[in-house]
This record gives structure tokens, sequence and C-alpha cells, in this order.
């Protein structure tokens, strides 16, 4: 806080406002741009006798401060740079952690292998009763695992919980396949050339990997309808 002893309300840009080393052209009146505590703002610097001045209303407007009168005092209050900066409100996305990242790319890819080599056996009516694609069930299950011990920040557990939904929707399929050739009703895609396209969960198990390949390596959390 400083006390001017004059109602002109102009201060004295190079003696009070040491952070402005501006060199003022030689006219009576200029706009410059005025940092104080990390704010800025347009402020006119008036010239007088070759000297540099600002008014203090606007010195404090930029400075959240303000400005005030008590007798002859002209009583200029500004704040520290912490109290200047007010705090948003609402919480700063952080992001997912690299570590996250790298094992939960890792474990699409898993989750990938698992249901392209599912769509390419049903289509050559070749799944059986599901025993030969256990251990793609299996690495899949252990990298959504590590997945999960690597994930860390509140943007990390909301992707792991669509790159969990993506491992069901393709263990909820491999069901529904392995049910359909108990039934001998798998043949129909193998007979039928476009059965996957027309196949409503192996689109939408499709379009919520594509959607995490692109999230997870992007590194900011979004979603979608396609994971759930």
């Amino acid at each position: 806080m400083c006390c001017v002893h004059n109602r002109r309300a102009l201060i004295s840009a190079t003696t009070v406002m040491a952070l402005l080393p501006v060199a003022v052209a030689q006219s009576e009146l200029q706009t410059r741009t005025l940092v104080i505590n990390g704010q800025s703002g347009k402020a006119v610097i008036y010239r007088i006798n070759n000297q540099s001045f600002i008014d203090l209303e606007s010195l404090a407007r930029i400075g959240n401060g303000s400005v005030s009168f008590r007798g002859e005092q002209i009583i200029l209050t500004l704040p520290s740079s912490a109290a200047a900066t007010v705090p948003d409100s609402t919480p700063p996305n952080e992001g997912m952690t690299r570590p996250f990242m790298t094992s939960a790319v890792q474990d699409l890819a898993l989750i990938k292998d698992w249901h392209t080599k599912l769509a390419y056996a049903i289509q050559r009516g070749i799944p059986g009763d599901g025993s030969r694609i256990v251990v793609l069930h299996d690495r899949a299950a252990e990298g959504l695992r590590l997945a999960s011990v690597d994930a860390s920040s509140h943007s990390d557990r909301q992707a792991l919980q669509l790159l969990t939904n993506n491992f069901n929707q393709v263990d909820q399929w491999k069901r529904k396949l392995v049910d359909a050739r108990k039934s001998m009703s798998s043949a129909n895609y193998s007979l039928t050339p476009d059965a996957l396209e027309k196949d409503s969960e192996y689109q939408k198990i499709v379009s919520c990997n594509q959607f995490l390949g692109t999230m997870l390596t992007g590194g900011q959390y979004q979603d979608t309808t396609s994971c759930h």
C-alpha cells in the first residue's frame, strides 16, 4: 500500500512503477500495456516535462487493487502477486500419465488382436468351444491388470474404465460366438460375406477400440457411447 498526498490522481511511472521501463515517445499521451503482478491491461501514459506519469485508477484496475481518499491522502492498495491471481474453481484436467498411457495402449493392442482373431475364426467356422482362444483372453486380461496398476490420475481411471468396457465387450461377444457354435448357427458368419458388418456388437467393439487408440495416444480423456 502506498499513500500519495495529492488529489490529482497521477503518479510518476518512473519513481513508483519501476516495472515500466518503457521509452515513451516525445508526445503528450500514449497507450501502453502495463503488467502488475502478472495482470496486464492497457493504460494511458502521460508525458509532462519529459517525465512519464500514469493514472492511479488505471494502475489499481490493472493490479486488482483499489484507490481511496482520506483527507489529503490518496491511498493506493495493490495485492501481492499471489493474491492478485484469482484461483480457478474448476479443477484442471491433469491428463493421463505416461506410464498408464503406455500400458493401456499395449493392452488395447492385445484386445484388438483378440477380437480380430475371433472374427477371423468365426468367418471360417473354427472357434470350436473357445478353448483355442483362451490364451488371447488371458493376455488381454493381464494387460488390463497392468494398466490398472499404472492408473494414478483421475483421467487414468476414467480411461481405464473405457478400456475395461472394451475388454468386456469382446468377452461377451466371444461367449455369443461359442453359444452360436454350439447351436450350429455360427455358419451364418462363414456363409454370409457381410455378416460381421451387420453384427452390431462387433462393430461397437471395433469403434470403441479405434476411439481408445486415438484417445490414449492423445493423453486427454474423452468419452464415447461406443465404449458403453
